[in-house]
């Protein structure tokens, strides 16, 4: 019995995920545009709105408008550029290439980016047909593009696309996750004798956090554009700059993670038949390799957490942890240094275990993390206010007699 609620659970995330989503709101907008364009235009078959709308219609309102503007642009551009032709020339191997050189170069000039292609395949459309038909059916391409665009881009503003900044939250937390799990099993190798290969393993797994940090990236980058433009999102920005200055120290960590497993490596190939370090010094380096797993744990929870309470207990959290961390690698040093004195073998290899620690938890500090948010907002509203001056001030005061009524 316990498996039926894991499994309708599961069915629910499965649910949840934006490729579910957005094929059900593709499929009912599709079928929607398709009926405008029957009502609407003159075709006995006007597929090409419903196609425009799959096009247009994306898992965020901003990226449904920007595409929905360059869709039709494309279109625009493309029957242009043949009702110019068949005044000129009819449609032969050599006009036909002309036509497409100079379809494609305006869908450059016009910037349609990933519809310059269309602008082609519109013109290409048009010329096909009768000299005495081109302007008919030039109108009906542009009208069935039109309908396509405006039924996606109202499919999208009245049936608000969902903030997906959850799903971008539960990859970060993953990720945070794996570099825990990391560090626990270096963690655990450190008082035994430790083969080569097994180390070279747990390299190998670190350098595969590359992997991880750009599936991250693409999840956040989704979750940004969530956010613009989204009438339920009243702090887009700041949920934006969290989670991104978030995953910058979370894949800081990965790449000092990494140099610590390629140290331990070395170790393992100098140190082949016996422990990497003697009991007392493996014991404190566990320690705080232990505490470092934490704290990074308890940063992914911080970042990501929505609730003020829960940010709150996170953040203390993390204080304890980081504090822990330090004192553990202030005993783990005078270890090493002790034992480095007797045994100078591979002391370099000690002291580069220990910086990677210090950028860790360097990175982790919550007083870094306050001033890379704040450097990070005020970046955003000075690029902002060079690009959109008049814009930038008008939002200001609005905020300002906002704050000033309540």
């Amino acid at each position: 019995m316990p498996e039926v609620p894991q499994a309708v659970a599961g069915l629910i995330r499965r649910g949840n995920q934006p490729a579910v989503v957005q094929t059900m709101r593709s499929t009912v907008a599709a079928v929607l545009s398709y009926l405008a364009a029957v009502w609407l235009s003159e075709a006995a078959v006007p597929l090409l709105a419903p196609l425009t709308t799959l096009l247009v219609v994306q898992v965020t309102l901003y990226a449904t408008l920007t595409r929905g503007i360059r869709r039709v642009n494309a279109v625009v551009a493309g029957v242009l550029v043949a009702v110019g032709f068949s005044a000129l020339v009819g449609l032969s191997w050599w006009s036909l290439g002309v036509l497409i050189l100079a379809s494609l170069t305006v869908g450059h000039l016009v910037r349609v980016n990933e519809f310059v292609p269309e602008v082609a395949i519109s013109a290409m459309l048009v010329l096909g047909v009768s000299v005495s038909r081109v302007t008919e059916t030039a109108l009906d391409r542009v009208v069935e593009t039109v309908i396509g665009a405006v039924v996606g881009l109202l499919f999208n503003v009245v049936f608000v696309p969902p903030v997906w900044t959850r799903s971008a939250s539960e990859s970060i937390e993953d990720l945070a996750a794996r570099i825990k799990r990391l560090l626990q099993h270096l963690s655990s190798e450190l008082g035994g004798h430790t083969e080569v290969e097994d180390a070279a393993a747990r390299l190998h797994e670190a350098r595969r956090l590359d992997h991880d940090i750009v599936e991250v990236d693409a999840s956040l980058a989704q979750a940004e554009e969530s956010l613009k433009l989204n009438p339920r999102v009243k702090e887009g920005l700041l949920s934006r700059v969290v989670l991104r200055t978030g995953l910058d120290t979370l894949e800081i960590c990965a790449v000092d993670l990494r140099v610590m497993a390629r140290t331990l490596t070395d170790l393992a190939k100098s140190r082949k038949n016996e422990p990497l370090f003697p009991p007392d010094e493996a014991a404190a380096i566990e320690e705080m390799l232990t505490h470092v797993a934490a704290a990074v744990e308890a940063f992914a929870v911080l970042i990501t957490s929505d609730v003020s309470d829960d940010a709150e207990t996170a953040e203390s959290r993390l204080v304890t942890e980081l504090s822990a961390s330090h004192q553990a690698r202030d005993h783990a040093a005078q270890l090493l240094l002790t034992g480095v004195q007797h045994h100078p073998r591979q002391w370099q290899l000690h002291g580069a275990l220990l910086t990677e620690v210090d950028r860790m938890l360097d990175e982790l500090a919550v007083e870094n993390r306050t001033k890379r948010l704040a450097e990070e907002l005020d970046r955003y509203t000075r690029e902002q206010f060079h690009r959109f001056p008049r814009l930038t001030k008008v939002t200001s005061r609005l905020r300002s007699r906002r704050r000033r009524e309540t």
